[in-house]
Formats: structure tokens, sequence, C-alpha cells
């Protein structure tokens, strides 16, 4: 972060960036103790556990956990689906893992995925994210609107022969902006997710409803807009025959005329970035 861009942001952004890896710490600390017979509640709660003795005290929404058909959204219907059951991890079943802490008044929401043990398909989902990364960040890069880059993420989903599961999500996002918060020593949450960050999310709709553009990266005319400046947490996700892989990181967003400094990925030391370079 050496540009003048990333220098003027950088003490900002290395807030978000501490949260986003603390929460990747977190994942992969949890996953490593994942074994047959772990419910979804009980790996919800390890995250949750994980953090908060850590010093987290606040949420953009609290730990999430799906296991098997579960991580393609197989059936869900209603947002009370997203929400972590009793479903017990078997040997070869895939996982995500998908949290969102607020650390030091600093945003991140992430997503792990992994299989406890040998899972090919699974695997082979997690190595084909890796060409959405990088179409996102390009077609941000030339200011396309939000909702055709969201199109052209479906058009190589099908190419690869996958189907696209961030459609499931409420609002059918692919992203949403995440911001700073005021730091407390407890905030209440309302259906999982945090109220001071539900409160930054509403004003920045209000706002963007009268400037023309949506906090939330959906399929729908408001997404019909140019990216604009900020933090997106971005989450293409991808389904195949009742298996589900994602990965969920933040991407910056700056009003600079400088394609390398227009938007760049927070961090490039992340799991799912390394896997990829190891497969090289």
């Amino acid at each position: 972060m050496a540009t003048a861009v990333h220098g003027e942001l950088s003490a900002r952004l290395q807030g978000f960036k501490k949260v986003q890896r603390l929460a990747y710490a977190c994942a992969e600390a949890v996953a490593a103790r994942l074994e047959p017979g772990v419910t979804e509640r009980q790996a919800a709660r390890m995250q949750r556990g994980w953090l908060c003795e850590r010093g987290v005290r606040d949420w953009f929404h609290l730990p999430f956990a799906w296991f098997g058909d579960r991580t393609a959204f197989t059936g869900f219907r209603v947002p009370l689906q997203f929400f972590p059951t009793d479903r017990r991890l078997e040997p070869g079943m895939p996982f995500i893992l998908d949290m969102a802490p607020v650390y030091e008044g600093f945003t991140a929401d992430i997503g792990y995925s992994g299989a406890l043990g040998d899972n090919p398909v699974q695997e082979r989902l997690a190595t084909d994210l890796r060409a959405h990364r990088a179409l996102i960040l390009r077609e941000v890069r030339e200011r396309r609107p939000l909702r055709e880059i969201y199109e052209n993420v479906d058009r190589l989903m099908v190419r690869q022969g996958y189907a696209n599961r961030h459609r499931a999500y409420p609002f059918g996002v692919i992203a949403h902006k995440v911001d700073q918060v005021k730091e407390r020593r407890w905030s209440p949450q309302l259906f999982g997710f945090g109220t001071q960050s539900l409160k930054g999310l509403a004003a920045d709709a209000l706002r963007g409803h009268r400037e023309g553009w949506s906090p939330l990266w959906s399929p729908y005319r408001f997404s019909d807009h140019p990216p604009q400046p900020g933090l997106w947490a971005v989450e293409p996700h991808l389904g195949f025959r009742g298996t589900g892989a994602k990965f969920e990181e933040i991407l910056v967003v700056t009003d600079s005329r400088d394609p390398e400094q227009s938007a760049f990925w927070l961090d490039d030391d992340l799991p799912h970035v390394r896997r990829w370079a190891e497969e090289e």
C-alpha cells in the first residue's frame, strides 16, 4: 500500500485487515477441531467462543455453519433456514464456516469452505472459485455496473457447470458494504445481526437511495450502477449436486482513476488464495 491512494487509506484499512485475518484464523482453528458427530450449532458456538476469547464483543452477524447439502442451500426457502441446525458432520462431508465479527470498531465478513476428509467435488468447486475472484476484480476496475458484473459471474458459473447459490441469500446478494461502527463493550443483536451494523447498513441504503446506488450488490435494478467507493464483503457461492463452496473477503473500491488503485482485494494472504498458489 505504498501508492498515494493506499497510503491515504492504509491506517483505516489495517483495522479491517486485522479483523479479517482474525476471522480467518478462527475459521482455520475451528475447522481443525471438527470431527464426526459435531453439529452445525456446535461449530457456530466454537467460532463465537474462539472470537470472544480474543476480544470480539460485537458482530455484523453471528457465526453460521453449514454441513452436507446445506452448503449448497438445498431446499432453502426462508431466512430461518440459514441458521445453524443439529445436522451432524460425517466423514467426507463438505462444510462452510461463515462469521462476521466486529473488532475494535472494524468489521469483517468471511466464508471458509472445507470438508471432513476427502471430497473431490468440494475441492473442484474451491479451485474454480479462483476465476470468479479474478473476474470480479477486473470488472470492478473497469467500472462496469454491479448488476452486469453479477450477470457475468452467473455466466461463468454456467460455463463451469455450476449453480449460483448466493442467489439464495436475502435479495440474492453477492456482496454488501461493510464499515466501521462505534466500539462498545457489548452490542445487542436482532435476528442474529448486530444492531449497530444494521443501523449502518440502513443509513447507507437511505443515502444510496437518494444518490442512486445501493449497499447491496444484487441481480436487481437497484444494483444497476457503477461500483461505489467503500469496502465490500464479496462472496461468490458455487453449488453442484448438493455440494457448495464459497469464499468471502473484503474488496476495497476507491475513486482513483488508476485501475490498480481503483479496486484491490484487502489481503492476498488468505487461506483460499494460498491454496490456489500451492496448486500452481
